[in-house]
């Protein structure tokens, strides 16, 4: 369903010299959520904006892609809740569902599958282009670099009218972003890149690619290949994030999808984003010891200190995070069958997680462990460096932003992104010659 006039009008009065008349906003309605004040005509009845650093309290889009109640700790992918999708599908019938936004039939499904398979390998001239990167480049540096060259590669998907150019392109991003991911990593370390292989899943072709080599047989673990399945999937899509929304206001001048999702990929570097299950190990790394935890716990309570616990409470989900659920459940499977022990950084994180669960300051703030926690202490049992951790998540939710740009595009109603300003800089004046000055 579209957004429907909720039948309320929002009535506010201008004071302050001005007519004192009063205004009306109409009110829209979405299939679930709090109803919204279209502001739309604001500016031309009133001559002013809305002011809303941040875009806290603003609808920038009308979507059926992603809906999320922070409050309840709800996160639906097209009305599917996302535990039942984590424990009873897979990445790639998820990608299909954010894609056409309905789970395929077992047809649709083998078709689907084969032809993201059947676009995973690299244009062989994209392997040089890495070459010229420094090997210490950080590889979130090279993903931007990498994905935004697809275009020049690809032409005959660039077309943005055309929805097969479109579908191809998504197709060609979602396929080829594990590929470009692992590439960057065997970069980093100087190892030889890992060519994808058709008879293994996405999950499983991934990890390939990161982990073999061509001087022996890789035979994927099936525990470890679950796991990063369901990671995939608990970081798909997350509604209009910083990325997701840089991903539209990109696609909002017509860029092509390359060149968008390079810049969602850019958006996600930031540590307040994407970065946020490495700060998980950073910090645990600064605790040092389960025997401090105590004394860091104290410290984070005090309001005076900068100390913050990482990978705790949520910016938009104010009890607990539905993700980190399924993700606590598949850490300890991964710790589990890894038999990990005398693992310093885990010690403390299991420990932090036992005492954070009962203590009465966390419980009372809601400020429970959330995905973030939980992924980066599975990076670091399955032995992928911090680096890595953020080119995963955007591996993850390539096919998000692919989904919300699609939906950008087939929207009438989007127009160029224009955010307005609040201006508190120097009023008009005259110019003074450098002589003069």
């Amino acid at each position: 369903m579209n957004a429907t006039d909720s039948g309320k009008n929002a009535t506010f009065t201008l004071t302050d010299n001005r007519s004192g008349d009063a205004y009306e906003l109409p009110m829209l309605s979405g299939s679930d959520g709090p109803d919204v004040i279209d502001v739309r005509k604001l500016y031309a009845e009133t001559d002013c904006f809305t002011y809303d650093p941040g875009y806290t309290s603003t609808g920038s889009c009308e979507s059926k892609i992603t809906f999320i109640d922070g409050e309840k700790g709800v996160l639906l992918y097209r009305g599917y809740p996302i535990d039942q999708l984590a424990d009873h599908s897979d990445f790639p019938e998820v990608c299909y569902l954010l894609l056409y936004g309905e789970l395929p039939s077992p047809e649709e499904k083998a078709k689907f599958e084969n032809g993201i398979t059947y676009h995973t390998m690299l244009h062989e001239q994209l392997i040089y282009f890495f070459r010229g990167f420094r090997r210490d480049a950080h590889p979130m540096a090279v993903m931007c670099g990498v994905v935004g060259a697809l275009s020049a590669f690809y032409h005959d998907s660039t077309d943005i009218t055309d929805p097969k150019h479109r579908m191809i392109a998504s197709y060609r991003l979602i396929a080829k972003m594990p590929t470009i991911a692992a590439m960057a990593y065997k970069f980093s370390i100087g190892a030889p890149f890992m060519y994808p292989r058709n008879d293994l899943n996405y999950a499983e072709n991934f990890l390939y690619m990161m982990y073999a080599n061509p001087c022996e047989e890789y035979e994927v673990n099936p525990v470890l290949s679950k796991a990063m399945d369901r990671i995939l999937i608990l970081h798909a899509d997350h509604e209009q994030n910083a990325s997701t929304s840089t991903v539209r206001l990109a696609g909002s001048s017509g860029a092509n999808p390359f060149a968008c999702i390079s810049a969602g990929i850019a958006s996600l570097w930031g540590p307040a984003h994407g970065g946020a299950n490495e700060a998980v190990l950073n910090m645990l790394e600064e605790i040092g010891h389960p025997k401090n935890i105590a004394k860091f716990v104290e410290k984070a309570k005090d309001k005076d200190d900068p100390f913050r616990l990482m990978g705790f409470g949520h910016r938009v989900y104010k009890n607990f995070d539905p993700r980190a659920k399924v993700m606590r459940e598949t850490c300890h499977e991964v710790l589990n069958e890894l038999g990990i022990k005398d693992e310093p950084l885990l010690d403390i994180a299991v420990a932090l997680e036992r005492l954070a669960l009962e203590d009465d300051y966390f419980v009372e703030k809601k400020l429970y462990p959330n995905v973030d926690f939980y992924s980066g202490i599975i990076f670091k049992a399955m032995g992928i460096p911090t680096s890595l951790f953020t080119v995963l998540f955007a591996v993850a939710r390539t096919v998000g932003w692919v989904a919300q740009w699609n939906e950008m595009i087939e929207d009438p109603s989007q127009k160029i992104g224009r955010p307005r300003q609040l201006y508190t800089g120097e009023t008009t004046r005259d110019f003074i010659g450098v002589g003069e000055r």
